[in-house]
């Protein structure tokens, strides 16, 4: 259902929301849902109390448009999907069992809306670096380590749809308005979503920078922690799927938090990477790290933080010398205990943003051994080492250097790699819980109930201007954040 961005949707009437059939059995036992809106694809998940996944969906996504630096998408197909997904999940478990339900999304995903949370934008997307003029006046205005800084800020994006629709109510991200959509109430956000749109996750304000910008205030969400309830899901959405009237949908958070989530990582010093086409590292600190240069940003997670970077290194640099199918045939050759000393730092292409901040800096993956087998892991320890350097600047700046080890994507599997990394990284290797992002969002709806349940305060919410939490924020500047400056 393509439908324009301003079109309405009903979510009883529209056919994507026919009622969905449950015709599975109900055991009784409670299940948490988390739904995950990725570039292509939605998957949702339901997982027990005791963790365990009972059932997922899927729906594919049209890739967004591309137009010149511009990458926009159509709400209405997150939607679309999500239905789908979730209508594939409750073929398998019964919706009844459903007490909470959260969204994850990619981060930084902007629309505007008005005041029904009807769109009058398309989904402007993580990767739209169209706001040019808007990041440069975002460079003049806004401290160097927030994370609203850079080509394709969300805030830049802010600014060009206050311009473009000056008669809307509202902005929201993407997971913010699935969300809304389930609920059937809108203006809500959380701090991790909101902390590329300028939000300062120390006091837990919007910032009184945002004015000289000109941002409009209320455009902003009401931003809460991850996990904070929002409300019941919406009675006719819950007469559609067959859900429990007083089922809870709570706040969400992004994509990549959502994957760190999944893999069971809790206390300080438990670190994930992600060996997909890029190479990602996160680890849990008990103070933040702020390092812009290097794309070093900071998400509260509770009483702790998750400190991460992103290199340039990672799968899309082996793929450079060697197929998928290459890399399997040679996997069985590699001699993990056996380093080749050869010190490649691999790279896609010249630049690098984080261990190392330069536009310009080498691949190196020189001189190449006669032996494919041979060449084949010293780019492997190539990336291991960039891996290893990576922790070790989140370490100087503040955060610990991990102690135990999960991984996720492509990269997992390779045994040999795992055991090469190991040596080289000189931490344990943990093996996760869960690899899929939306099962870390169910992880937060059941961790949301859980609280309920033993009567523990909600996370607390805060007002778009956070007039009120001035008081908190001067106890917090008195006792500051550990911030990185970049070495």
């Amino acid at each position: 259902m393509n439908q324009p961005a301003g079109h309405p949707v009903n979510p009883v009437t529209d056919p994507v929301n026919a009622p969905v059939a449950d015709t599975v059995a109900d055991t009784g036992a409670a299940l948490f849902v988390g739904i995950d809106i990725g570039t292509s694809g939605v998957r949702a998940v339901a997982i027990d109390a005791a963790g365990r996944q009972q059932g997922q969906g899927s729906a594919p996504l049209e890739p967004p448009r591309s137009d010149g630096a511009a990458r926009r998408q159509s709400p209405a197909l997150w939607w679309t999907a999500v239905h789908t997904a979730l209508a594939a999940l409750f073929a398998q478990v019964a919706a009844r069992r459903v007490q909470a339900l959260a969204v994850d999304g990619t981060s930084g995903t902007l629309l505007a809306t008005d005041a029904g949370g009807q769109p009058v934008s398309d989904g402007w997307m993580y990767h739209d670096a169209s706001c040019a003029d808007e990041a440069r006046l975002l460079q003049r205005h806004a401290p160097a380590e927030s994370a609203a800084q850079g080509g394709s800020s969300p805030l830049a994006r802010m600014l060009r749809l206050q311009h473009l629709h000056p008669r809307a109510a509202r902005v929201l991200h993407q997971a913010d308005w699935i969300a809304g959509r389930l609920a059937g109430r809108f203006g809500a956000s959380d701090t991790h979503n909101a902390l590329k749109l300028g939000f300062d996750p120390v006091s837990e304000t919007w910032p009184d920078w945002m004015d000289a910008l000109g941002v409009r205030r209320d455009w902003l969400p009401r931003v809460q922690r991850p996990g904070t309830p929002i409300g019941p899901v919406a009675p006719q959405l819950a007469a559609a799927f067959g859900l429990p009237p007083q089922a809870c949908i709570v706040a969400g958070t992004t994509d990549g938090v959502a994957a760190f989530l999944a893999t069971g990582a809790q206390h300080p010093g438990d670190a994930v990477t992600s060996l997909g086409t890029t190479l990602v590292v996160k680890v849990l600190s008990s103070a933040p790290v702020f390092a812009p240069a290097y794309g070093i940003y900071s998400h509260r997670l509770g009483d702790l933080w998750l400190a991460g970077g992103a290199s340039n290194s990672g799968g899309g640099a082996l793929l450079r010398h060697f197929s998928a199918e290459q890399m399997a045939q040679l996997t069985p050759r590699l001699r993990p205990d056996e380093p080749t000393g050869l010190g490649y730092y691999p790279l896609p292409a010249p630049g690098e943003r984080f261990p190392v901040h330069d536009p310009h800096w080498p691949s190196r993956t020189t001189p190449r051994p006669a032996d494919d087998a041979v060449f084949f892991q010293a780019l492997l320890e190539g990336v291991a080492d960039v891996e290893r350097m990576a922790f070790e600047r989140i370490a100087e700046l503040g955060a610990p250097y991990p102690q135990r080890l999960f991984t996720v994507g492509g990269g997992a599997g390779n045994s040999a790699w795992s055991r090469l990394r190991a040596r080289r990284l000189g931490c344990a290797m943990a093996t996760p819980a869960h690899e899929q992002a939306a099962c870390g969002a169910a992880r937060l709806a059941r961790e949301a109930m859980a609280r309920r349940a033993c009567g523990q305060a909600e996370p607390p919410a805060q007002s778009a201007r956070g007039d009120e939490d001035r008081a908190r924020r001067a106890r917090d500047d008195a006792a500051p954040a550990r911030r990185g400056a970049p070495a």
